[in-house]
């Protein structure tokens, strides 16, 4: 099996995981230990101080008491979603962490926010296997409900992702985008 360290190295680099028997039996061992985390998170009451906790626990990170999490959280990974101060997730939320989710200061993540770090090959031959790409998010950025962002996205600080947005592109800092895919709406008001 992998170990984590060289699992990491391989998706942070961007290269190809070829999911051979070691690559698939790391990833599954991973994935379980994140499951058993997020059923410790999801399936009882927990109030806000044992929810951090527990998040800190399931992405090996010391969280700010502003962290906020309202559950049900889901991840099939943890190991690389970093997060800035005073962050809030709201309930609903899949991080599909492998290629990284680098998360600013002073973010709002809305209801059911997907962000997905895999992707794979077109050719039906090697679709198994997975390519990673980082999603990066600035400070002070508001993400609203049911939106997805996909591989390889940044999102600019002070930018606003509407509500059911496909984000394909890069995000610009204080602009307000939305539809799928996408779109340039405006730039925020900041006056």
């Amino acid at each position: 099996m992998l170990e984590l360290d060289k699992l990491l190295d391989i998706f942070n680099a961007g290269d190809t995981l070829v999911m051979d028997e070691e690559a698939t039996d790391a990833c599954n061992y991973y994935s379980a230990e994140a499951q058993k985390i997020t059923c410790e998170l999801n399936y009882q009451y927990n109030d806000f101080d044992k929810r951090r906790e527990l998040f800190s626990k399931l992405i090996n990170q010391e969280l700010d008491d502003e962290f906020r999490v309202f559950t049900p959280f889901f991840t099939d990974f943890g190991k690389n979603i970093h997060l800035g101060k005073n962050v809030f997730i709201n309930a609903g939320c899949k991080f599909q962490d492998q290629g990284g989710i680098y998360i600013g200061d002073d973010v709002l993540i809305g209801h059911n926010v997907v962000m997905a770090t895999l992707n794979h090959d077109e050719n039906p031959n090697n679709r198994a296997n997975l390519i990673a790409a980082p999603i990066r998010i600035g400070n002070k950025v508001w993400i609203g409900s049911n939106a997805t962002i996909l591989p390889g996205v940044s999102i600019g600080d002070g930018a606003i992702i509407a509500a059911a947005a496909v984000v394909t592109k890069d995000v610009e800092e204080n602009s307000i985008v939305a539809g799928v895919p996408a779109k340039f709406i405006r730039k925020v008001k900041t006056d």
